[in-house]
């Protein structure tokens, strides 16, 4: 009984270790690490899970991210949105609930989208976004800002420094901001 005990587990392993080695290295950091954005305000919660993808000397918009195409807004898995209160994102009603966040980069401004389907990733194996327009909750366009520093992890976070909420995102030299309000 203990002979075959060992022999499975060290198949296992063996198993586990051609895995790391052929297929992905599981026991390296990922190149595009899980993070997330949380807020609480009084009794509203909201939270984005996502990967942020590194700039790595690479030019991001425009070539790593085409402008005029729809982004998966990070790396890996579909970036997902969670509110457990309706709000108003740039005076139009987002209902409660979980979304995926995709976005179109455009030079000068950004289109952000709110999407009620879950995708397990963010692309396809043609590496498409696997975005569902019909889905869409909601869609606004915010103007993108150039940083005079350099972001070099996509990063997204909420800003209430002035008492106005903000969802950001800021990758490379750019910035933009979708304004929150509470459903009252």
């Amino acid at each position: 009984m203990l002979k075959r005990l060992l022999i499975i587990l060290f198949i296992l392993a063996l198993g586990l270790l051609s895995y790391s080695v052929f297929v992905e290295n599981i026991f390296s950091p990922r190149l595009s690490p899980k993070d997330s954005a949380k807020i609480s305000l009084n009794d509203l919660d909201i939270t984005v899970e996502y990967n942020r993808p590194s700039k790595r000397d690479r030019e991001v918009f425009g070539a790593l991210v085409p402008f005029d195409e729809v982004w998966r807004t990070g790396a890996n898995e579909a970036t997902t949105f969670e509110t457990n209160k309706s709000l108003m994102i740039d005076g139009i009603e987002l209902r409660k609930g979980k979304y995926t966040i995709w976005t179109v980069p455009m030079k000068d401004s950004w289109k952000v989208m709110f999407n009620s389907k879950q995708y397990e990733w963010g692309v396809n194996e043609k590496m498409e976004p696997m975005w569902d327009p019909n889905y869409d909750a909601l869609e606004i366009i915010v103007p993108a800002q150039q940083l005079d520093i350099t972001v070099e992890r996509f990063t997204i976070a909420f800003d209430n420094k002035t008492g106005h909420l903000k969802l950001t995102m800021a990758w490379d030299n750019t910035f933009i901001e979708v304004p929150i309000d509470i459903v009252e």
